[in-house]
């Protein structure tokens, strides 16, 4: 037999994934990130740091980009969680954010992404860019969405 609680738990996590999910492509997508944190988020290349670039070049756009993501998301919670009887913690709040922001910085380096691509037998998907298709940007997409699926748990359960 399923309790009232129990529903009320799975309830708050498919609000919170949600919520995640559409917040994840408003702020990826529209208003969490600039040209700037685009271009130079992933930087230098290998390349690049083979001619002598700062391996750390890119971290500044980086983290400029996962904060404003962030906020976005933060204000998007709160604003749902304001709205609706969701039973959340700030330890639990805490703990999906925080693995929310080191996976969306990690994968946004985008050497990850080729790394797993490449590992995976994908190399020529991580090549992919025709037809409108990028096999790059839609792994980081999946990769991302994944992450958040972790991270809706962690706001719930904990």
């Amino acid at each position: 037999m399923t309790s009232i609680d129990q529903i009320a738990t799975l309830a708050t996590f498919g609000s919170v994934w949600a919520v995640l999910a559409v917040g994840h492509n408003l702020a990826d997508h529209v208003i969490g990130q600039t040209d700037w944190q685009a271009a130079g988020k992933a930087a230098p290349s290998a390349t690049d740091v083979a001619d002598g670039v700062n391996p750390r070049k890119g971290w500044g756009a980086c983290f400029a980009h996962v904060a404003q993501y962030h906020l976005v998301m933060v204000v998007l919670v709160a604003l749902v969680w304001a709205a609706l009887p969701l039973e959340l913690s700030w330890p639990g709040l805490v703990a999906g954010f925080a693995v929310s922001a080191v996976t969306h910085a990690f994968f946004d380096r985008r050497w990850p992404v080729r790394w797993l691509l490449e590992h995976c037998g994908s190399k020529g998907f991580a090549e992919l860019k025709a037809g409108g298709m990028n096999g790059m940007y839609l792994t980081d997409q999946a990769l991302h969405q994944t992450a958040l699926l972790v991270s809706a748990l962690l706001i719930t359960a904990v």
